[in-house]
This record gives structure tokens, sequence and C-alpha cells, in this order.
């Protein structure tokens, strides 16, 4: 009889959900290695605007996935799918539990459902609408895409103009929206959750009461800047081979950040254009967060703004892994 493949517990939220501190306290009771699923965390120099796991944290648990890119180099949810699948048998051959830690449901999607059939990069095609948008703006562009793809548009910023390239250029060579493709990848033999999938199990830290999430936010943007985000941003400026639009420097906080510096001015007002837009990116970052983990039904939830959220999660967390023989 062929054995089953080794499977992970997911534990993710919306940003500034605590998710950290509750697997650390997970790693108390149980042998566990983080795999980290935060498309921030892959970038070297880039520590505090992503708040990243300390030193301290990280010799307390082996962390995976964590500063394994120069942010001048992109890192894709394709890569992300291989690296995650290599670690989560590599981990479970040590016997101990793969935990999949962070805030990026595209990662998560791309884990379960595989990897859609979508066309190659066509750079004649990039060049075109990136010419376009320079005349017009990103908000143009996205307003362009909601015309011809609603169901994408509706999940992206205006400004998210990686992603909305991608749209606009798939639907450019096929003639097919991005949603579609999606949606028709989705309903391939993909493996399933429960179905012999490589993830057992999702507990997913939510706020009942968004008010929470936006207080802990701004906390901890201002945490960020205390602790020196402008001059990490400043340091990553000097380098010749960055610049504001690769995925790396678009980073919610980041983005912000190098544009207050490119507007000027002395740091107090710097610091503070910072914290608005960085605030405003946070929030908006969040909610999409939360929509894209409310449309998986399977996840357990925990109500991360809840006295005794931070035990309630380790217990559900150990309750799910016992259910599901970890």
């Amino acid at each position: 009889m062929q054995s089953s493949p080794p499977r992970a517990l997911v534990l993710t939220g919306p940003t500034a959900s605590g998710k950290t501190a509750v697997a650390l306290s997970l790693a108390e009771v149980c042998p566990l290695e983080v795999i980290s699923m935060d498309s921030a965390l892959v970038y070297r120099g880039m520590d505090i605007g992503t708040a990243k796991p300390t030193t301290a944290e990280r010799s307390l648990v082996q962390h995976h996935l964590i500063d394994i890119r120069d942010p001048a180099h992109a890192y894709s949810a394709a890569e992300f799918v291989l690296d995650a699948q290599r670690l989560i048998a590599e981990v479970s051959a040590r016997g101990r539990l793969p935990l999949l830690v962070g805030g990026t449901p595209m990662y998560l999607k791309a884990l379960i459902e595989g990897l859609d059939a979508l066309p190659p990069a066509q750079p004649a095609l990039r060049a075109d609408i990136a010419a376009q948008a320079t005349s017009l703006g990103w908000p143009a562009m996205h307003q362009r895409l909601q015309a011809l793809d609603p169901i994408t548009a509706a999940r992206l910023s205006p400004n998210d103009s990686q992603r909305i390239a991608r749209a606009l250029e798939v639907h450019a060579a096929t003639g097919q929206t991005l949603s579609s493709l999606q949606t028709r990848a989705a309903g391939t033999d993909q493996p399933s959750l429960h179905q012999g999938g490589q993830v057992a199990a999702i507990v997913s830290l939510e706020p009942s009461d968004r008010a929470w999430l936006h207080q802990r936010i701004e906390q901890r943007l201002r945490a960020m800047l205390d602790a020196g985000l402008l001059d990490e941003v400043r340091a990553l400026r000097q380098r010749p081979d960055l610049h504001a639009d690769l995925p790396s420097m678009r980073c919610v906080g980041y983005r912000q950040a190098w544009a207050a510096l490119d507007a000027g001015g002395n740091e107090a007002s710097v610091r503070t254009a910072t914290e608005q837009a960085a605030m405003a990116a946070t929030r908006q970052l969040a909610k999409r967060q939360l929509t894209w983990l409310r449309g998986m039904p399977q996840r357990t939830t925990v109500a991360c703004d809840q006295p005794q959220a931070h035990r309630t999660a380790v217990q559900q967390m150990l309750a799910l892994l016992q259910q599901h023989h970890l």
C-alpha cells in the first residue's frame, strides 16, 4: 500500500494578527519547524518593515524561506510551491511538524489547488502595457481591467501594477480573462485539502472587530518607524540595482517610505507621509487578506481579538494535530 504524503498544518491570518507569537507558543509543546508563507520575508535586508521574526525568535525554532532572495530578484508563487513541498517532506522526515505560517493567501491557494496553467510571459505585451500605464496611471489601467475582468479587478489594489499588468497581458495574449483561466485550473484534478494534499488543516487568526486590527496595525507601524524603517529604506535606495517598481520594493511600507523619501522634506514630514500612506495601505492589505481567507471555508477560525485568543489558538491547533494524526 502506498503511504500517504507528508502533510503540514497552516497558521494564517491578516497582517498584525499575532501569527508569529502563536507559532512560537505551539513550538513550546510540539516539535515543529516553521515554513514561512510570506511573500515579503523572503527578501534579505528587509527586516523592520516586514516584521521579520527576530534572530532570538529564529534561534528558538528552525525557520525556512526567510532571507532566501536578494531584493533585486523576484520570488514567485510557483517557486514557493516547489520550496514548500520539498520542505514539508524534509521536515516530516525529521519527525517534526511542518508548520506553514504567514499571511500570503495566494501562496496557500497555489499550494492547495496547484498552479494555474497560464500562458508564459509576453515581454512585448508587458512593455506596451507599462508604456500605457506611464501615460495613464495604474488606477486607469485597473479601471480597464475592471471592464475586461471584474472578478480579478475586484481583488486587486488599483496600484498593484505587477498583477494588473499580468491580468491585462493574459487577456491580450489569449482573449480570455485571468479569472476564467484560474477557475478552469482549479477544476482540474489537483489534490484537494483533505484528499491527499499536503495541507492537513488551516487555522486562521481573524478579528471579530476590525477596529482591533486597525489599532494593532497602527501600533506596529509606529514601532517600525521608531526602529528605523526609514533608514532601512534609505539603505536599499542606495543600491543602483534597486528601484521602486521591483516586487520587493512594492511591499507595503517600503513602497510608501520610498515615495515619501522621493518627495523630500525634513525627517518629521517624511515620517508623517510614510505613516499616513502605509497605514492606509496596510489596512487595505488586511482587508484583501481577509477576503481571500473567507473564500477558504475549510479553515478553522480563531477570533484573535478575544480574551485568551493566544491560548485558544494553540489548543485548537493541538486538537487538529490529533484529529489529523500529525
